[in-house]
């Protein structure tokens, strides 16, 4: 290897850069740096998706039908109904578009550009060819381009090659955009952006890989296709029937229509984008970065934290507070005079550090040299040659220029210090102690060494100079503040944590004890991870809190073993070497600050204050949002069956008015049915005591067995009050338009009941009346001034069959809606009083952060 190679780019070597004019020019003539979409978006696109939907079709054909009867009124309903369905779902797609638009923008990567002379960080959808733009390890290549100035650059291309191993590279080399920096830093010259660079060309874009579905996703989406099969059956049931009994096909396709609106569940896909953007949403005011919105609902499931030490347990600033000088054999503690022999201590591993460093370590050693020896910390030390960091543990080394004179530093993990300086076994048994005795303290502990030039040239490995070990630096690396009420929370949320950390045993296992880690007596270190058997693994992981000394292939095997046993981990990371675990792990966590982009590349959530805490408000909004989104389907569930009924059992059993409702009595159900399901709901709080529940199993479903059967009774309960009302009154010899209007009344008013007993499956209606959600209220109070309007108004009462009723008829109405919806809340009772310990009404603080506005 050369003596040399081209130093950090600096600001003197930097090109100027293009002008605003040029940017311009250049965007016009090459376009953004954006990849093709396949998926349209936008007002047109939305628009497409809503009249392809089946309930606007069903609509549109019952709309004709009443003009080739002639009831125009009808018609005119309908068609005006069309429209405020259409409206409601384009708003509630463009908000939920709205909301991932959002998103998007703050996910968007940047990338540091020159214009104009100066250095600038952009959107990475703002480059443009011909830009001057840096890359630095673990940042992913924003677009194709030229290298023209590196410090031991190399890439990671196995996206387009498939080969793992990263590939050097010199001034002149092309790079690819989507490949990443494995190391060292570069500026780059682009040569193409968006769609023309390889990858686009090619059509590998990571955006465009469709992105698995969730089990819920899968479940919901398999519930719908069932019933909508069932919607199918139904209507042709209903139509023969009436055309059997009647011989006019119109009429008979028209109620055959209103039975199969009244089957179609279409409000809970929509539900279920809306709950997941918008609860993506919320995340992101909270400081949680969603990349997919799906992900929400899994956060529910998670069993498992694997989080790192350094900066996400611990603070992020650290300190140095120890040297042990290895020619004295003494501790040195900082900020303190250094003496002859302790001082090279500290120099070399400042020269050992980055010139600019962004690691707390580095920063830490930079600013105990600036104060220990301010003349020496202001003199140029320029870069000479840069070993990054490697080996396992791992270790780097810089060649600097230091007097005129080349200086070899190197810091890294003690062991791997000893192994390369081969000190007496005496003085190496020393330093083990001491470097044991200071972890076992909290303090990060790590080894310096001086290098001599074997030969007239660098060697190829930095292992291979001829070292002697100067001695240690233990740097301070507080807990957090909230670190304790964290794990607290986690553990009480039924999920276990697991601290991963490349640090010592004895200091990882202090650090532990100090945030109250459940288990920290348990460890394992990286090494015993990757010799254990792949079948005695899994279950030692379960048991194990502490993983020391870790490196990316045993952080990979760990996250693969929890996966094993069942679990659903969610890993944390911030570098480069997470980005296995990140991509394995079901829910990938990267720092939002001090993350690197590949991290968060691999990671579908980025914190972006590196606050743990962030993770716990996002787990306990992905409960609030998978019960509140039960809640909304099995109130859907439970309200058509009571209307498929009503339209079904007179037709089925030979009552007297065999056609009650028409699709215009559907269409206003469905007008205060769909907003309360994606909106009301969507906006419940979280239920007290849901941060104190295990996690639900992430394959687990409530659209079968027995919640979904208590759902059912539900409905029945309400078809049976419906039913009784429809019979009672056409018994008692009431006219068609009377007990048309009793029976609508009384389901109006039982969905009316059924959205306030489904705010909660354990606590009474009378402890939910208190939980704030003014959406709520506004749906409520939209559905009861509707129903009054049809009941009262003079055209509504003639466009809905409907005619005056006293006013102790609409009473009984009332008492059997009551009696169809209450019986649940005696159920909640005998539950509640079967329960091992009474359901607290005090909200988990966590929980009050993920409870929506009310």
């Amino acid at each position: 290897m050369p003596t040399s190679t081209l130093p950090a780019p600096s600001a003197a070597i930097q090109p100027p850069g293009l002008t605003t004019a040029a940017v311009a020019a250049a965007r016009a003539a090459h376009g953004p740096n954006v990849l093709p979409d396949s998926a349209p978006t936008g007002l047109l696109a939305t628009l497409k998706d809503v009249v392809t939907e089946p309930m606007f079709l069903l609509l549109l054909l019952a709309c004709g039908l009443y003009v080739a009867l002639g009831e125009v009124a009808e018609a005119l309903t309908l068609g005006a109904a069309l429209l405020v369905i259409a409206s409601i779902s384009v708003y509630q797609a463009l908000r939920s578009d709205a909301a991932l638009g959002a998103l998007r923008e703050l996910t968007q990567p940047q990338a540091q550009v020159r214009r104009n002379g100066a250095l600038a960080t952009v959107p990475v959808a703002d480059l443009v060819v011909g830009d001057a733009v840096r890359v630095a390890e673990g940042s992913r290549l924003p677009a194709d381009g030229i290298i023209t100035a590196l410090n031991d650059f190399s890439a990671d291309e196995a996206i387009l090659t498939g080969e793992a191993v990263p590939v050097a590279k010199a001034v002149g080399d092309p790079v690819f955009g989507g490949t990443s920096t494995a190391s060292g830093s570069a500026w780059l010259t682009l040569t193409a952006v968006g769609g023309h660079t390889k990858l686009g060309l090619i059509g590998q874009s990571m955006a465009a890989i469709a992105t698995e579905k969730t089990p819920l996703q899968l479940q919901v989406q398999q519930f719908v296709a069932r019933m909508a099969w069932v919607g199918l059956g139904a209507f042709a049931l209903v139509w023969g029937v009436n055309y059997a009994k009647s011989g006019d096909w119109v009429t008979a396709l028209l109620f055959g229509l209103t039975l199969a609106m009244s089957i179609l569940p279409e409000e809970i896909p929509v539900a279920f984008s809306s709950f997941m953007a918008l609860g993506a949403a919320r995340l992101s005011r909270l400081g949680v970065l969603t990349k997919q919105p799906q992900t929400v609902e899994s956060l529910g499931s998670a069993t498992v934290i694997c989080t790192d030490k350094t900066g996400t347990l611990t603070e992020e600033g650290m300190a140095v507070k120890q040297l042990y000088d290895g020619a004295t054999a003494s501790l040195v503690s900082l900020p303190g005079p250094l003496g002859p022999s302790a001082a090279p201590v500290l120099a070399y591993a400042r020269y050992a550090s980055e010139t600019d460093p962004f690691d707390p370590m580095e920063k830490a050693i930079v600013a105990a040299f600036a104060t220990a020896d301010p003349a020496a910390a202001a003199a140029p030390a320029p870069m000479l040659h840069e070993y990054p960091l490697g080996g396992t543990p791992p270790m780097m080394t810089h060649v600097r220029r230091v007097a005129g004179q080349p200086l070899i530093a190197a810091k890294g993990a003690v062991e791997h210090v000893l192994a390369v300086c081969c000190p007496a076994p005496a003085v190496a048994a020393e330093i083990r102690r001491v470097t044991q005795e200071l972890s076992g303290q909290g303090y990060r502990v790590l080894g310096v060494a001086r290098g001599t030039q074997p030969g007239l040239d660098f060697p190829a490995e930095q292992d291979d100079f001829a070292w002697e070990f100067l001695g240690l630096i233990a740097l301070e690396n507080p807990p957090k503040a909230n670190a304790a009420a964290v794990i607290r929370a986690f553990t009480e949320a039924g999920i276990q944590v697991k601290m991963i950390t490349g640090d010592f045993p004895e200091t990882a296992q202090a650090i532990a004890r100090q945030v109250g880690l459940p288990g920290a007596d348990t460890l394992l270190t990286g090494q015993q991870v990757m010799d254990l058997p792949a079948a005695e693994l899994p279950p030692l992981a379960t048991r194990t809190a502490v993983f020391a000394r870790m490196f990316p292939e045993a952080k990979l095997k760990v996250v693969e073993a929890l996966k094993a046993t069942g679990a659903v981990v969610a890993m944390t990371g911030d570098g480069v070497n997470d980005g296995p675990a990140l991509k394995a792990a079901h829910i990938g966590v990267a720092m939002g600050r001090r993350g690197t982009e590949v991290a968060r590349q691999a990671a579908s959530l980025v914190l972006v204050d590196d606050d743990l805490g962030g993770m716990v408000t996002a787990i306990a909004q992905g409960r609030r949002i998978y019960q509140n989104f039960k809640k909304a389907v099995f109130y859907v569930v439970s309200i058509h069956i009571p209307i498929v009924l009503t339209v079904a059992v007179p037709l089925l059993a030979g009552w007297r008015w065999e056609n009650l409702f028409t699709p215009v009595h559907i269409i206003f159900l469905e007008l205060v049915m769909g907003p309360t399901c994606s909106i009301a709901f969507e906006n419940e709080p979280a239920e007290a005591g849901q941060m104190r529940q295990p996690p639900r199993p992430l394959t687990s479903t409530f659209l079968a067995g027995a919640e979904l059967g208590r759902s059912m009774a539900q409905g029945l309960g309400i078809a049976a009050a419906v039913l009784g009302v429809y019979y009672y009154f056409m018994q008692q010899g009431a006219a068609l338009p009377v007990v048309r209007t009793l029976t609508f009344a009384t389901l109006v008013l039982s969905n009316i009941g059924l959205t306030l007993a489904n705010r909660s499956f354990t606590q009474s209606i009378f402890q939910t009346l208190r939980v704030p959600n003014r959406l709520l209220w506004l749906m409520l109070g939209l559905t009861l001034t509707l129903l009054l309007a049809t009941l009262l108004l003079p055209p509504a009462q003639r466009l809905f069959g409907f005619a005056p009723v006293p006013l102790a008829a609409l009473g009984w109405c009332a008492l059997a809606a009551l009696v169809g919806v209450g019986w649940v809340e005696v159920y909640k009772a005998v539950l509640r009083a079967r329960a091992p310990r009474p359901i607290t009404n005090a909200p988990h603080a966590y929980e009050k952060s993920a409870g929506a506005s009310g």
